[in-house]
């Protein structure tokens, strides 16, 4: 059978939309034919009832009133899903290594999964008639052991309302006309035509939860969706059991309701969008939870006297369409979602549940919930799941202390971790890799694949379909905790979702879940020194330090890196390092070592070039959301007059003045083996400045080695802006030609004669075309080779021939491609939807190609960055190659005079896997090792 994805045809039933058609309509109709009414309900023959013409739907209404939500009695007996799509054939994976989710995450089965209507049919040994029975429109797929799981789940996601690419047209995540609107549903602006979608399923998402953003306390009902293309290319036909007056088939069900969803916030945001303060806001809830709690009530005084045949003079029943919804939330029968960081918030939280009495489904973002994780405790009902990012933290003050750490510590204190992207903050498609960083800090393996499959399709009240093998299968390339992990082939619904995947062959290693360092010890700090461990390396008295057990030494050799160690038949090798220069490297073992070193095992580790970061602040701000801690932006010149004092139009700004070292993230990328980092003026403009380079361990500016070069490059930024992107290049001519005045002058002399380097900001290939026509003229007249960068560079490979032969580098920022602005959008995706990727393009034409960042935050991450860029590549990149994409490469490209001179030293494994721990930092700069 053709393994080809089918139109979708939506599986057809019939619907009860009448009264005529329930059964307690039936029951109540019959007992009043019959004249038995009275008794059911205990009339008095004596008393006048005025029986309302509604009465059945009054008491159906009346006696589900506080009914769970959940399934309906027969629901697992089912034999085809209701998202079931005509014509598509049944598929039968066999010789799969299948992790069912079951078990509490610890069961793991070698065997088959039969696919058919839908749904799961069977997991493990098939039998050989079962499979017979379907003759040949069974699809047979072969796993070859490959690891098996359920779909992700994303329990905080905007896809949809908050679309890419971004445009004005599809801003959906918010609405700003007040604090509490319980009434608002993101189905109402959930876009179709998001690029994501197709994104996101290639990383294995299946099904999200898609919340209305955080502006307000309360923004609006959330809900669940499958990301899986349909027919009828509705919003609609995408819903997994919204419900059921959604469709005005509210009297089709008489046991149980279906969950609802919906988004509060509190904190920072409510605060910044309405001008008020957290008083403010915990007012506003308990204003809408007042007015809803009277509803209810009056609602729950309408029944009892509906239900004890005080029929006279009930009139009608009291609701409200504004607030239902939070009236639902009395009840428990909605999930709340609440996004809240630190502990003030949280506690006001926990006291506004139990004084209203409603249930939190879970805690997102909470970056504080693992400090306090009894007042977590506190809140009514269940305990609420935390939903977290993995290292996304520092960009607010309420952030501030948010730790990798925190699923690992919530977990051993019992509560649930959900690990979720708040996607586009993150690109939902790597989720996976959230779950990853969760698992690398210490959460057991079990618990990490759990935070994106079971846990929240429990905490959503969906877990009797999705987050375990009953709906949604993954086929992924290797086990889903590696590095790198990406699907082979999604399956929504029993459809596969790729029509072409292209897969990597990865290492045998890399289809068992990694064997993690221990981080004990830096927990325990987090937790001593509330969230704030210190982070500066340990002070070391030992002149010289000899690192054994090295299995593998990568070092820097003009404008690449070599490989001059690699242990073979278990002989490791040795480093001798004396005052921060090595002495020796590999075979040592004649070496005259004095019985006073310092002697580190790094158990199998590495030695590598120290990395270089850049594409961020990182040194310029501490946290981004707060403007007294940053340097804050350049005067533009083509938005508006610079002012004389600093020399108007003609000055040039110097990011070495207004450099701020030991910051938090500086200090975390430091400790992940970025030791230098490349910072430019922060703009919104087409004018940056002078860029700079510093050492992210040192403490201050005037420390010897602080400041590695006062100048490096030149930067400008060209595409979406107030002014025209033909008004910015016009100037960049001019610039380049010899125009405008004072120091902006002689920098773009110094450009136009190739002596100091010009980094362009940049997305898209059609501007990048213009300014390689440009760069081109600039040459010619000049006669000279102009040193050209572009970074962002989303839509590169499209002109990667031409990059090529015009001699421009291209920093990619960030390294994995989002389509999420127009002049982004043509992005080559890479496995599974692409055979290449990016680097892979641009290396094969020549490219000179570093790694960058967007946010500080994320730069203890480039080594993890590098090492998914050298598994994508499938082959064309050796591990040298990739070190070079995050030291050497961006060395170059900025405009470094001399290269970096330091070495990372990590345990267990090299510096690119999660089974390496950075230890060391060698520097001879500064003539010492830092140890952590």
């Amino acid at each position: 059978m053709s393994d080809k994805l089918p139109s979708h045809r939506p599986h057809s039933r019939k619907r009860s939309h009448t009264l005529l058609r329930s059964p307690l309509f039936t029951l109540v109709a019959a007992a009043l034919t019959l004249g038995l009414l009275n008794a059911k309900f205990n009339w008095k023959s004596s008393t006048s009832v005025n029986l309302p013409i509604n009465a059945a739907e009054i008491v159906q209404k009346c006696s589900l009133l506080n009914a769970e939500p959940g399934p309906p009695a027969n629901f697992h007996s089912r034999a085809q899903s209701d998202r079931f799509q005509e014509g598509t054939s049944p598929t039968f994976i066999r010789n799969a290594t299948i992790w069912t989710g079951r078990v509490s995450g610890h069961e793991t089965i070698i065997g088959d999964l039969l696919l058919d209507n839908g749904i799961i049919k069977e997991i493990g040994d098939i039998s050989q008639s079962t499979i017979d029975a379907y003759g040949k429109q069974l699809v047979v797929v072969d796993a070859a052991g490959a690891w098996v799981s359920p779909g992700i789940v994303d329990m905080h996601s905007h896809l949809g309302v908050d679309s890419a690419p971004a445009l004005n047209g599809a801003s959906d995540t918010n609405s700003l006309k007040g604090l509490v609107l319980p009434w608002l549903r993101s189905l109402d602006g959930l876009n179709t035509h998001d690029d994501a979608y197709r994104l996101s399923i290639s990383g294995g998402i299946t099904t999200s939860v898609i919340l209305p953003g955080s502006a307000d306390a309360i923004g609006g009902q959330a809900f669940v969706i499958k990301l899986r293309p349909t027919a009828e290319r509705s919003p609609s036909s995408m819903l997994l059991e919204p419900p059921y007056s959604l469709n005005n088939s509210d009297t089709e069900h008489l046991s149980r309701p279906r969950w609802r969803q919906m988004k509060h916030a509190c904190g920072e945001n409510p605060s910044r969008v309405y001008s008020g303060t957290r008083m403010d806001t915990i007012w506003a809830f308990r204003q809408g939870y007042d007015k809803a709690r009277k509803i209810k009530d009056a609602q729950d005084k309408y029944c009892a006297k509906a239900l004890s045949n005080e029929w006279n003079d009930l009139g009608e029943y009291p609701e409200d369409l504004q607030w239902e919804a939070l009236v639902d939330v009395l009840r428990g029968r909605v999930k709340v979602h609440n996004h809240c960081y630190e502990a003030t918030d949280l506690d006001g939280i926990v006291r506004l549940s139990n004084e209203f009495k409603f249930p939190i489904a879970a805690f997102h973002h909470a970056h504080e919930t693992y400090l306090v994780p009894d007042l977590v405790k506190k809140a009514y009902g269940l305990t609420p799941a935390v939903a977290l990012f993995a290292t996304n933290a520092r960009y607010k003050r309420e952030a501030y202390r948010g730790s990798e750490f925190a699923p690992r510590i919530l977990a051993d204190n019992g509560l649930r971790v959900v690990m979720k992207s708040d996607h586009p903050v993150l690109n939902s498609r790597h989720l996976v890799y959230e779950a990853q960083q969760a698992h690398y800090y210490g959460l057991p393996e079990n618990l990490a694949l759990a935070s994106i499959t079971t846990t929240p399709a429990n905490v959503i009240g969906q877990d009797h379909r999705i987050g375990f093998l009953k709906e949604d299968v993954i086929v992924w390339d290797s086990h889903p905790l590696a590095l790198g992990a990406a699907p082979k082939q999604v399956y929504i619904d029993g459809i596969p979702q790729i029509v072409k995947p292209f897969s990597v062959d990865k290492p045998a290693t890399f289809q068992v879940a990694p064997k993690t360092p221990n981080f004990d010890n830096e927990a325990d700090l987090t937790l001593k020194y509330d969230g704030l461990p210190p982070l500066e390396p340990s002070v070391d008295d030992f002149s010289v330090v000899v690192f054994t057990n090295v299995s593998s030494i990568y070092l820097r050799k003009d404008s690449s890196i070599h490989e001059v160690l690699s242990a073979t038949a278990g002989i490791h090798g040795m480093v001798i390092v004396d005052n921060g220069v090595v002495t020796c490297a590999g075979d040592c073992s004649n070496a005259n070592v004095a019985t006073s070193a310092r002697r580190v095992n790094l158990e199998g580790g590495s030695i590598s070039p120290g990395l270089v970061t850049f594409g961020s602040p990182l040194g310029l701000g501490e946290i981004s959301g707060e403007p007294s801690t940053k340097d804050g932006k350049v005067f533009d010149p083509l938005r508006g007059k610079v002012p004389s004092i600093v020399g108007g139009d003609g000055s040039v700004i110097q990011a070495v003045d207004g450099l701020q070292f030991s910051g938090r993230d500086t200090l975390y990328a430091y400790r992940g083996g970025v030791t230098r980092a490349v910072v430019a003026p922060s703009s919104s403009g087409f004018l940056s400045g002078l860029s700079t380079i510093f050492s992210t361990g040192a403490a201050h500016k005037l420390v010897h080695g602080a400041v590695v070069q006062g100048v490096a490059a030149l930067h400008v930024a060209v595409g979406d802006s107030s002014v025209s992107v033909s008004t910015q290049i016009a100037t960049l001519r001019r610039l380049l030609f010899g125009g405008g005045k004072g120091e902006l002058t002689e920098r773009f002399r110094e450009v136009a004669e190739g002596s100091l380097p010009l980094v362009i900001e940049v997305q898209s290939a059609d501007v990048m075309a213009s300014l390689i026509r440009l760069k081109q003229e600039v040459e010619d007249d000049s006669g000279n080779t102009i040193k050209l960068t572009f970074s962002g560079a989303n839509e590169a490979h499209l002109l990667a021939k031409e990059i090529g032969e015009a001699g421009v580098g291209v920093i990619l920022a960030p390294s994995r491609p989002f389509p999420g602005t127009w002049e982004s959008r043509r992005i080559l995706a890479g496995p599974p939807l692409t055979e290449h990727n990016a680097v892979t393009v641009l290396h094969a034409n020549g490219v000179r190609v570093g790694l960058g960042i967007d946010e500080a935050w994320d730069a203890r991450n480039l080594r993890f960055d590098i090492g998914w860029a050298a598994l994508t590549a499938n082959g064309q990149l050796s591990k040298a190659e990739a070190l070079a994409l995050g030291s050497v490469n961006l060395e170059i490209l900025l405009g470094l005079d001399t290269g970096n001179s330091d070495l990372v030293a990590t345990k267990g494994g090299d510096l690119l896997g999660f089974e390496g721990k950075v230890i060391a930092v060698i520097s001879p700069n500064q003539g010492k090792v830092d140890l952590f």
